[in-house]
């Protein structure tokens, strides 16, 4: 009977676990310290690109480490590489596109590793936000026990609105059309809230607009900017401009905005009734509930589902531009 490794002096580090990662940066993401360590530029370059620069609130706890990993050939995509399929167990979660290319994160241990070979890097996109940004999201959210949202978020003063709606709804416009009107963006689509205070946190790194919706924005410098940007694909086809917030004059927040509204977009026309419908507690509450099923499964969302009850609910209804919606919410925080 054989046993394995038949030669161990061949298979010094077969997982390849002691490949040195000479290369490092640190950024602030959602309060918490992040360390990256690589033996790749090019992925170090695609975490800066994707957070160097925030505004950096305080932080506490210790650093969180990522590490980016980048071993050669691999699978070369001539098309999108396929979306990647969400996995866990036993204390860890991730994301896989294939055997040679996946994100694990170890939140009780403070760590994630994103594993990639260099065929991936033809699609830096794809890199970014599905593996490296999920890596990075993940861990933060579940290492500081945050309450991850499918939400938009604006504020004023430290006062916040939370924004929510189904893919479509417009989020991404209203918040477009808010941040022209001078109200401070947290983040267009994916809002932290801590579930004992409310407090909500968001990377305010970039906007995505759906390249047909630019015109309907009542701010021409604002419309020049984006069709300037450059244009990347969802998985649904959609193609949207991705407007760098740090870069183009947008007004932005480091946060935490302290929650004070609950706003439900709706693509139903106003008409006669107005934008803004206030909801009651319970409508709130069940409205809440119904639009984050993947929250609504994780710790402490008991605590939020509480605690939202007791904020201003509100429906709002499409009005005839994006600046009526962005109005709105303004009249919110500043009442």
């Amino acid at each position: 009977m054989s046993t394995w490794p038949a030669d161990p002096r061949q298979i010094a580090d077969p997982f390849g676990e002691q490949a040195p990662l000479a290369l490092s940066r640190s950024h602030v993401v959602m309060g918490a310290a992040v360390d990256f360590v690589s033996d790749s530029a090019d992925l170090l370059a695609l975490a800066d690109r994707a957070y160097a620069g925030l505004p950096a609130p305080a932080c506490d706890g210790p650093p969180l480490t990522v590490e980016l990993r980048l071993t050669p050939g691999g699978n070369r995509f001539d098309d999108a590489p396929p979306a990647a399929r969400m996995l866990g167990g036993a204390g860890l979660l991730g994301a896989a596109v294939d055997g040679d290319h996946l994100a694990l994160i170890n939140p009780a241990a403070g760590r994630a590793l994103v594993q990639v070979t260099t065929a991936l890097l033809r699609w830096p996109y794809h890199l970014r936000y599905e593996l490296i940004e999920f890596a990075v999201f993940t861990l933060v959210a579940r290492a500081r026990r945050l309450a991850a949202l499918h939400a938009g978020a604006v504020g004023l003063a430290g006062r916040g609105v939370l924004v929510m709606g189904a893919s479509g709804a417009g989020k991404s416009t209203l918040a477009a059309q808010a941040m022209a009107l001078g109200l401070e963006l947290l983040t267009e689509d994916a809002a932290f809230v801590e579930p004992d205070t409310l407090l909500a946190v968001g990377v305010p790194n970039f906007l995505h607009l759906r390249c047909d919706s630019v015109d309907v924005l009542d701010d021409a410098p604002l419309q020049a900017r984006l069709r300037a940007s450059p244009v990347i694909e969802r998985r649904s086809g959609v193609r949207k401009f991705e407007l760098d917030l740090r870069q183009a004059g947008g007004l932005t927040t480091a946060g935490p905005l302290r929650l004070e509204h609950l706003v439900f977009a709706s693509p139903e026309p106003a008409g006669a009734g107005g934008l803004l419908q206030r909801l009651s507690a319970d409508e709130t509450r069940a409205r809440l509930h119904t639009s984050q099923p993947y929250a609504a499964g994780q710790p402490g969302w008991s605590a939020v589902l509480a605690g939202c009850a007791r904020l201003h609910g509100w429906a709002l209804r499409r009005g005839r531009s994006p600046q009526e919606g962005a109005l709105a919410l303004r009249s919110l925080l500043m009442g």
